[in-house]
């Protein structure tokens, strides 16, 4: 495809995500599933070009940043305290469905050499880290399901990438060694945390010393994909060593970042975020075509390939229900024998069959699996079954199970509550404390050497505020109705000044310039009352 006519069809794409996300809001369906299925439709517009996803590209492209900003804010100590659970999943459930879908394969094509089998079930076995954020992000769950869901979504890519290579080799040359295996992913793994770590540590020192607001976001955006390369040209997991860089940054943040960079680095990431996403969905549809063409027409597929497929999207679906259930019984068992009864903040060992139920059908599929399928070699036996079930995969579940995560959330009563650790202040303490910090840092500072205030209508202001959140420090949180009444009236009073400001600037009584720098201090006011208010 002509340079030219690429930009065209990303401009074309950019205009259809627009159109996509306006769509999904007003029939209230999850945006993922409209862009793939609008990506579908557009590949069979006639006069499009054909599009031929490049794996590699398309991988080094687009997940690099979204695990950077998916591990830049996750939280470490959630991390620490679900860590099992994470790796049940990322490691446990994908080897489990590599092996259940590789049996499942050879049953039905019993032709097939058993390495490509376990090839097909290693490219579908991981969900995807972009599909489960497109979805999980517009539903409500509990802290822990989403940790472990958002956890798992950052680390099973590296297991899945690390049993798909082992698989290819042997499908390409008939030798396997199970030890040998196991070694090279510890050695994969450990190296992509060193490098990650390395990586994350020199990307903070720079930052350190940069002091311009764009060359900081800038080298924020890079360190994601010098994380990725860094680990690809030292033979070790690009995807580990890129979510250890975030997290390094992730952790640093709070003293790295000035106000206005935290601020203008988190809008832009929100912004990139959502448009490689939706190019992620859009791009997968329009490749359907460019597949269709390589398996003699989307008929011949179906007919060839059918029955393979449909058992492959069947097992995969199972495989982790069977997987997540198996643990949980376990758990069930464990608490059986040990007599233990349920304490406040054991939540992650007890047995949970609605969570369960969430984590079972939270397994969407996504770029990952496609790259990786189109990025076989021509000569591997089953090439056109693995692209095709790939495909089929990526769309039942994105279709399926994120169309209908959110109702089923929904009928399970499984909602975000109050969930804090009793290790953890609530809400109104940590403000009383933040408060009387400050009135105490004010109140030598307001006083000449006389003892005279010099700063009343200061002293007047932290004092208050120090009062107000003491009296509400033994509460979970503060009282709904009163925190709203009081920002109701600072956002009525900013948004008098705002019509103030450009009626000021309508009738040419002020400059552009002081319009601009008056309008930046309202934006501030107002996101800080819009974020108090809750």
């Amino acid at each position: 495809m002509h340079a030219a006519t690429a930009f065209n069809l990303v401009l074309v794409s950019l205009i259809a995500i627009i159109a996509l996300e306006v769509l999904a809001k007003r029939l209230r369906l999850p945006p993922a599933a409209a862009l793939l299925v609008g990506g579908v439709a557009m590949a069979f517009v006639p006069g499009l070009p054909p599009f031929e996803l490049n794996p590699e590209l398309v991988l080094v492209v687009f997940l690099p940043p979204l695990l950077m900003y998916g591990a830049y804010f996750f939280v470490w100590d959630d991390f620490k305290r679900n860590l099992s659970g994470i790796l049940l999943l990322a490691i446990g459930a994908v080897a489990f469905t590599t092996l259940v879908v590789g049996v499942a394969v050879h049953l039905v094509v019993p032709a097939l050499p058993w390495a490509a089998c376990f090839a097909l079930g290693a490219v579908v076995s991981p969900p995807d880290a972009v599909a489960a954020k497109a979805v999980l992000e517009r539903v409500a769950l509990p802290r822990r399901l989403m940790v472990l869901l958002e956890g798992e979504s950052l680390l099973n890519d590296a297991a899945g990438l690390v049993l798909f290579r082992f698989a290819l080799v042997a499908a390409m040359s008939g030798v396997f060694s199970a030890p040998r295996a196991v070694a090279s992913f510890a050695g994969l793994a450990i190296g992509g945390i060193v490098v990650g770590i390395v990586a994350g540590f020199i990307t903070v020192k720079l930052l350190r010393a940069l002091e311009d607001d764009y060359l900081v976001i800038t080298t924020s955006m890079l360190a994601s994909w010098v994380s990725y390369v860094a680990g690809e040209e030292l033979g070790v997991s690009s995807v580990i060593a890129t979510v250890t860089c975030g997290m390094v940054v992730g952790w640093h943040q709070h003293e790295v970042f000035t106000a206005a960079q935290r601020m203008r680095g988190t809008a832009f990431w929100q912004v990139v975020v959502f448009v490689l996403e939706a190019l992620v969905f859009v791009l997968i549809g329009l490749s359907l075509r460019g597949i269709a063409v390589r398996l003699g027409g989307v008929g011949d597929a179906f007919s060839l390939l059918g029955p393979a497929t449909a058992a492959v999207i069947v097992v995969v679906i199972l495989s982790r229900f069977v997987w997540v259930f198996g643990v949980e019984a376990v758990k069930s068992v464990a608490w059986s024998v040990t007599g233990r009864k349920r304490e406040r903040g054991d939540e992650a060992a007890v047995p949970d069959w609605r969570a369960a139920t969430v984590v079972s059908w939270a397994g969407m599929r996504g770029v990952v699996t496609l790259a990786v399928a189109l990025s076989i070699p021509e000569a591997m036996p089953g090439r056109d079954l693995i692209v095709f079930a790939g495909f089929a995969v990526i769309l039942v579940t994105v279709l399926l199970q994120g169309a209908t995560i959110g109702p089923l959330i929904a009928w399970l009563s499984l909602t975000r509550g109050h969930e804090r650790s009793s290790r953890h202040l609530a809400e109104p303490q940590a403000w009383a404390r933040m408060e009387a910090a400050q009135l105490a840092a004010i109140q030598p500072l307001v006083h000449d050497a006389e003892g005279k205030v010099i700063h009343p209508r200061l002293l007047e202001q932290y004092s208050y505020r120090a009062g107000l959140t003491k009296r509400f420090e033994d509460m979970e949180e503060f009282p709904t109705d009163a925190r709203h009444a009081h920002y109701d009236v600072v956002l009525a009073a900013i948004a008098a000044g705002r019509a103030e400001l450009l009626r000021m600037h309508r009738a040419g009584e002020i400059h552009d310039e002081l319009l601009h720098s008056l309008e930046h201090d309202l934006d501030l006011q107002e996101i800080i009352a819009l974020h108090s208010r809750g």
